[in-house]
């Protein structure tokens, strides 16, 4: 099969490998019908993960199941599926509390690829969610964005306990800052600051539910969103970047008792614990538990009652995934589909 390997620090090509086989009773092999490049995809792009030979690409999928193990019960072969970019038990102490991306026997989908135009997706029974039906053409790109950015912003909203009276602010203006404004929306919260100073992005927030922009950055951001919030700070605040910068400019942008949910890939971030004893700020975060939001998901998907779809502003054939990391990269792209 043909799937986007990634062999350098900017080196994605598209070549053949071996077919997915199923290896253990619980798995599943999918037929993607949609790809896509996510953020964290572009780190060990970007040379700032280790790369440890070349690395089938890819954590995010929709598509057919074509054949399962001999333990597998809730899906089957011909069922249109999707699934969460952490693998997870579905019946182990963590997945049960709601935390399935902890799961004791998980497996990061980064460690599979699914930039390919098949994938073997293990402890199938618990990570992939059946259709209601085969999805039009255009709900493709709204599920695909369900496997991951859009449950990880769903996520960063839920930890930043977004709702009805309370102001939210979204640090970061990637897809998953851009869906955490539509979750804040979507939970019911009274005003959504968005923070981004790239004008098509700025628009979606907007489309999305955003209710203010902010253009600048650390600092002067904060004292931006708290000209805004009377001096306080916001009651709930999104993360999702995951550097240095952002993280303090979340935790700064919160009011005392104020929550954070925190999203982004952390990369190299070191929080002042005197600063936090001060703050008196919740944290709350990590790899998003998106296979426990994806049935809440798709039944708004299904009933077209949100478009999360929109963030894909490049689609190209699997063909050209380089050119769809290059987008990326240089930002000329917010979220790259890829067609199969």
């Amino acid at each position: 099969m043909r799937a986007a390997v990634l062999h350098a620090p900017g080196d994605i090509r598209v070549e053949e490998i071996a077919d997915p086989k199923i290896t253990a009773p619980t798995d599943a092999v999918i037929r993607l019908t949609a790809a896509c490049v996510c953020g964290s995809d572009l780190w060990p792009y970007r040379g700032v993960e280790t790369l440890d030979g070349p690395l089938p690409m890819g954590h995010e999928y929709v598509g057919v199941v074509e054949e399962v193990g001999g333990d597998v019960t809730n899906v089957k072969p011909g069922q249109y599926v999707v699934g969460s970019f952490v693998a997870s038990c579905g019946s182990c102490e963590i997945c049960r509390s709601g935390y399935p991306s902890s799961c004791v026997h998980r497996v990061f989908m980064a460690q599979v690829g699914t930039q390919s135009e098949r994938a073997l997706i293990p402890h199938a029974d618990g990570t992939l969610v059946p259709l209601p039906g085969t999805p039009d053409a255009a709900l493709i790109p709204d599920l695909l964005a369900a496997s991951d950015v859009l449950g990880t912003g769903w996520f960063g909203a839920v930890a930043a306990e977004a709702g009805p009276g309370r102001t939210v602010a979204v640090v970061g203006d990637g897809a998953v800052g851009l869906l955490a404004v539509l979750a804040a929306r979507q939970l019911g919260a009274e005003r959504i600051i968005a923070m981004s100073r790239h004008q098509p992005r700025q628009r979606l927030a907007r489309e999305f539910g955003a209710t203010d922009i902010v253009t600048e950055r650390g600092d002067e951001g904060v004292a931006k969103l708290k000209e805004l919030t009377g001096g306080l700070g916001a009651h709930s605040v999104v993360e999702a970047v995951g550097t240095q910068e952002s993280m303090q400019q979340a935790v700064r942008s919160a009011r005392p008792g104020g929550h954070v949910g925190f999203v982004g890939v952390n990369h190299d971030v070191a929080l002042s614990g005197e600063e936090l004893f001060f703050s008196q700020v919740h944290l709350h975060g990590g790899p998003a538990p998106v296979r426990r939001f994806l049935p809440e998901l798709i039944d708004l998907i299904w009933q077209r009652k949100i478009n999360p779809g929109k963030v894909f502003d490049l689609v190209v054939p699997l063909d050209e995934a380089a050119e769809a990391y290059r987008a990326m990269d240089e930002r000329r792209a917010v979220k790259a589909m890829l067609t199969l």
